[in-house]
């Protein structure tokens, strides 16, 4: 066995990093790029196939027992992402009997890339309340979207100095084992905040790009508690 590290386990957060299923807007650009522009694809929904990689995953994370073991899920505040978190984490049925549920919290830090493109633009928060209303929406300050721009795409440095923010955010946190439902670029720049930490094979396998409705758990560590 090659142990490299020992650090003491008040010292670790354990996180689940999971894209959204697949959207509307994925397949359409799949056809064509510039179809991301386009306005009917405003705040994109979750396709049939996306909704069945939900149902799939829920599945083995309820049998693998990770549901029982997440104390909290964060969740990017637009509708692909919230059907996803709602759908592999959340409980929206009235059966007693069902495992319960981690409690679920819409942060703006986890959204996907800002500006241009209407799929990343989303909703009134009154209107997604209505839409998802077992999602806590209580740290998102503007009921309008007020950081997407139309023209302006916000830059990597950018969405780096989000995922930096965030993760000290997580760490002011109480709980050891988080989920983050988000978008596949802005959790490759969550990884990218540890990367030098890690020797390059496994730097290169941890930030490569998400499928949509994958899973990719890491540890993390606080070296000013070691």
């Amino acid at each position: 066995m090659d142990a490299r590290f020992l650090y003491p386990l008040e010292s670790c957060k354990i996180i689940h990093l999971l894209r959204h299923g697949q959207a509307v807007h994925n397949v359409e650009a799949e056809k064509d790029r510039n179809a991301l522009l386009s306005p009917r694809l405003f705040d994109a929904p979750l396709t049939d196939h996306g909704h069945q990689q939900v149902e799939n995953l829920r599945e083995r994370v309820v049998s693998s027992g990770l549901l029982k073991r997440v104390e909290l899920v964060v969740t990017s505040p637009l509708f692909r992402t919230m059907q996803t978190a709602i759908g592999v984490f959340g409980n929206e049925s009235e059966q007693p009997s069902m495992t319960s549920s981690p409690p679920i919290l819409a942060l703006e830090v986890a959204r996907d890339r800002n500006g241009v493109r209407p799929p990343d633009m989303r909703r009134n928060v009154s209107e997604y309340q209505t839409l998802f209303p077992t999602i806590d929406f209580s740290q998102i300050e503007s009921e309008e979207d007020n950081l997407w721009r139309p023209d302006v795409r916000e830059s990597e440095d950018e969405i780096l100095a989000r995922g930096l923010e965030f993760m000290k955010w997580l760490w002011k946190r109480p709980e050891k084992e988080v989920a983050v439902v988000s978008h596949g670029i802005v959790l490759q720049h969550m990884l990218y905040v540890f990367a030098n930490d890690c020797d390059e094979s496994i730097r290169n396998e941890l930030c490569k790009r998400f499928a949509n409705c994958e899973i990719r758990t890491v540890v993390i560590v606080d070296k000013g508690l070691v």
